[in-house]
């Protein structure tokens, strides 16, 4: 817990400056170490929080698109997922502020329990919340507690894997209290998949229950990961791992950007996110073009190709038929530059296809 203090302190204390916390030392984000829990990789975490916070029929906000898994989550538990529009600068906090208008009104704001923010290099979008939405966030999910607590979920696995563009500073930054915000990270995208070490800061009142819940899960994580994480941090290897990741990932980012340049540019109404970070690039087809699991274009993409994609109806909450269906996330994190430039190549001959044939 201490080396993870000093890390998390590490974090909060990058530029821009970040705006008054709770009294306190440890690096000056104000934080106790009780608040942090250890977890088998922040995935853990977002399946503790639900079971503890959301009962069937109970709410959780997220964007539009969002991760998938957590989806699956929040259906295991029965809870209902409701999609918040974005854009460029992550989910529209008018549209966040407008359902829960609309929530209310319709008397079920109180089974309103989370709210749930990829907060950087979204998976599957790359998008970051951006600076002003952080903070508005949190002041939306205060005044809309009247009618009962409402957390943030702060998902900020990709956080490290920053390329370029503004560093920004976390949601729970934002949160002077502690008490809105829970925090999850891992270490599983920064250092090493297999380790399987993450962690959380949770506002007091939920440290009690999510820890009781993990012990009867799995009576705690294992603690040979987190003894080799800590003697990383001890013996000042992450921050360098850390960079010859990035660098290798931002090399792979741009040699996908640069492959889309030049396959997809001249395909009408073909459009993508370029991201300062994360693992993937997302790509939307002109709203003709099907790219869902029996769709002719994914047939043409994987039999005929052999190149495969996520559709990006799976990022969606609500019924199937309301869901987008002409999208694609597109992932630079295993294959080689030169990997990536064929896979591209291949990529776009299949939805060049699938438009001829449109």
């Amino acid at each position: 817990r201490r080396q993870l203090l000093h890390h998390f302190a590490h974090l909060e204390s990058r530029p821009p400056p970040l705006p008054p916390l709770s009294k306190g030392g440890n690096g000056g984000v104000g934080l106790d170490a009780g608040r942090l829990v250890l977890t088998t990789g922040s995935q853990q975490l977002l399946s503790l929080v639900g079971e503890v916070l959301l009962d069937p029929g109970d709410i959780c906000l997220v964007a539009a698109p969002t991760y998938f898994v957590f989806l699956g989550v929040l259906n295991g538990l029965g809870a209902r997922a409701v999609p918040i529009a974005t854009d460029e600068d992550g989910m529209r906090m008018d549209a966040l502020e407008s359902e829960l208008v609309r929530l209310d009104v319709a008397g079920e704001l109180a089974r309103v329990k989370l709210i749930y923010l990829v907060s950087y290099f979204e998976n599957p979008s790359g998008i970051s919340l951006s600076l002003e939405r952080r903070e508005e966030a949190v002041e939306l999910a205060r005044r809309w507690s009247h009618a009962g607590r409402i957390f943030i979920l702060e998902d900020a696995a990709y956080r490290e894997l920053h390329y370029d563009g503004p560093q920004l500073p976390s949601v729970w930054s934002f949160d002077p209290t502690g008490e809105t915000v829970i925090y999850a990270q891992t270490f599983s995208k920064s250092f090493s998949p297999g380790l399987r070490v993450g962690y959380g800061v949770l506002p007091q009142e939920l440290i009690a229950p999510i820890c009781d819940r993990k012990g009867n899960e799995d009576f705690g994580s294992a603690n040979f990961n987190q003894h080799l994480l800590s003697t990383v941090f001890e013996e000042d290897l992450y921050g360098s791992h850390v960079r010859l990741v990035c660098d290798s990932y931002r090399r792979k980012r741009d040699a996908m950007l640069t492959a889309a340049d030049r396959w997809f540019g001249n395909l009408p109404d073909v459009e993508w996110v370029h991201p300062q970070g994360g693992l993937y690039v997302w790509m939307t087809l002109p709203e003709h073009i099907d790219t869902g699991f029996e769709s002719e274009l994914f047939r043409r993409a994987v039999h005929g190709e052999e190149v495969m994609y996520v559709p990006g109806e799976l990022f969606y909450a609500g019924p199937p038929a309301d869901r987008p269906r002409h999208q694609m996330r597109l992932s630079y994190g295993v294959q080689t530059p030169a990997g990536i430039e064929e896979a591209m190549r291949r990529l776009s001959r299949a939805v060049a296809a699938a438009m001829s044939k449109e």
